[in-house]
């Protein structure tokens, strides 16, 4: 997923003016809030969302395991 800059909003800023987000929802398609000028939510236009945006939860879980085998020393370590 490619970010615009232009839709990037601070979660102060959302605060305040929840609607000038709805806006830019409705005019570039998302908006992404940052919250300690980290990403932290992203506001989608229900209706322009496909089918074929979802993993499925076979995907998912295919790379669940991959992740697990992958780190899997990491998460031994955390275990402890």
């Amino acid at each position: 997923m490619k970010i615009d800059t232009n839709t990037m909003v601070s979660i102060s800023d959302a605060n305040q003016n929840f609607s000038k987000v709805t806006k830019l929802v409705d005019k570039l398609g998302s908006v992404l809030i940052l919250k300690n000028n980290t990403p932290k939510y992203l506001i989608l236009d229900f209706n322009n969302i496909d089918e074929d945006d979802y993993a499925s939860n076979e995907d998912l879980k295919m790379i669940s395991q991959e992740l697990i085998q992958k780190n899997k020393e990491a998460y031994e370590e955390l275990a402890k």
